[in-house]
């Protein structure tokens, strides 16, 4: 009754729990809903599944408020797949479709690829967690040459590999309309690094690029390096866990001395040790866009962590910085303290897991006591101990700008407890 009568209703979520032909049959009537999310989870029975997905069809053939569909665990057989996609291409208001988890293979990529080459509504596609292969990957990327409203793809984990890539990197070189493109944890290796950083050259509308978990390897890197020297559009990108290396690391930190568009920007995990560390550094010195930064797992060690923090008292312009797991230790932490200082821009700063110990984190609330601008610190896993938790503790006292301070195993006990209930008493911002 609600769900027919209800004039307020959009955002409806249906589980296994609730999902019956009474739920359906007012789902028919209802006009107000404009974004569903189904699921269907793995431990239901098929002809559960079928029966649910061919009332989701009904209805979407006479919906004509619904915007956003969701689908989780149907897993598909492609002619359920083409028949929701054949209810949807009668829609004129859809735009935005997640068919993530869902086991779609090459013959489901054929049928969103006839979709996508008939549908002018769609803005945003979710393919993650699927098994399209680098034949249902091209498949893809051919219908997308001749799309002309997709903005946002999210299409990662879905085995691509590096025919895949090099087919969306054709696409890319077509392509006029796509934004934000995920293609993360595919294998596309360094043939298909290479391809997609040529792609970045002539491409002049993608503004997001995901590619983090893909093996690229110092030749990818260096391609995409030289890619960001020429693109003059995309605003983020990750690379994170590319296995880059010294050298991979070195030729980004060189493009970032002369691009002028990037402003977030993900390494993390990628082998860039003291050497990559220091050329980062160096850019950093002289870069004036970048404003997100994830450096974090690269075992920069001492000198690349010194490095930074002396990057950080020129830069003016980074305001969220990740350098957990880097083997900083008490050294390290004092030059950071003495960036809190002097710098005016950073609001968030991530230095977990880097054996600080009792002087880092004596150092780093002292330098809370006179840094006006820093909202967010993670300090945990830094064996910290009695006395770096009290002088934080009392730093909080003082410090009018923290909202978020992350201590986790820290070997702090009930003094340190005790403390920081009293500084909590006091503190106005946490």
């Amino acid at each position: 009754m609600f769900l027919r009568t209800s004039k307020c209703l959009k955002y409806l979520y249906i589980d296994d729990a609730i999902c019956n032909q009474i739920i359906f049959d007012s789902l028919y009537k209802n006009t107000t809903i404009t974004s569903l999310n189904l699921r269907l989870p793995y431990d239901i029975s098929s002809d559960f599944k079928h029966k649910a997905i061919d009332r989701l069809v009904k209805i979407l053939y006479k919906n004509s408020t619904l915007t956003s569909l969701k689908l989780i665990y149907f897993q598909d057989k492609s002619e359920k797949l083409k028949s929701i996609l054949d209810a949807l291409y009668k829609s004129t208001v859809i735009n935005s479709l997640d068919l993530s988890n869902n086991w779609i293979g090459t013959e489901g990529a054929e049928a969103l690829a006839k979709f996508l080459c008939k549908n002018t509504t769609l803005i945003s596609l979710n393919l993650a967690n699927n098994i399209l292969g680098s034949k249902g990957g091209k498949t893809l990327a051919d219908a997308l040459c001749k799309n002309i409203t997709l903005k946002y793809l999210i299409c990662s984990n879905n085995d691509l590999g590096s025919r895949g890539g090099i087919a969306l990197a054709d696409m890319l070189c077509k392509n006029a309309t796509i934004i934000s493109l995920d293609i993360g944890s595919n294998n596309l290796g360094i043939d298909g690094g290479k391809a997609l950083a040529d792609a970045l050259c002539k491409n002049t509308t993608l503004t997001n690029l995901d590619l983090r978990y893909n093996n690229l390897g110092s030749e990818g890197g260096k391609a995409l390096a030289d890619a960001l020297c020429q693109n003059k559009t995309i605003i983020s990108l990750n690379i994170g866990s590319n296995n880059l290396g010294i050298e991979g690391g070195k030729a980004l930190a060189g493009a970032i001395f002369k691009n002028t568009t990037l402003t977030d920007l993900d390494l993390n995990n990628n082998n860039l040790e003291s050497e990559g560390g220091k050329a980062l550094a160096n850019a950093l010195c002289k870069n004036t866009t970048i404003i997100f930064l994830d450096i974090g797992s690269n075992n920069l060690g001492i000198e690349g962590g010194k490095e930074l923090a002396d990057a950080l008292c020129k830069n003016n312009t980074l305001k969220n910085l990740k350098l957990h797991y880097n083997s900083f230790e008490a050294e390290v932490g004092k030059s950071f303290a003495n960036m809190l200082c002097k710098n005016i821009t950073l609001t968030s700063l991530s230095l977990y897991c880097n054996t600080l110990g009792t002087e880092g984190g004596k150092v780093l609330a002292d330098a809370l006591c006179k840094n006006t601008t820093l909202k967010d610190l993670n300090l945990g896993q830094n064996n910290l101990g009695s006395k770096g938790g009290l002088a934080l503790a009392d730093a909080l006292c003082k410090n009018t700008t923290l909202t978020s301070l992350h201590l986790w195993c820290n070997d702090f006990g009930p003094n340190e407890g005790k403390a920081f209930a009293n500084a909590l008493c006091k503190n106005t911002t946490l």
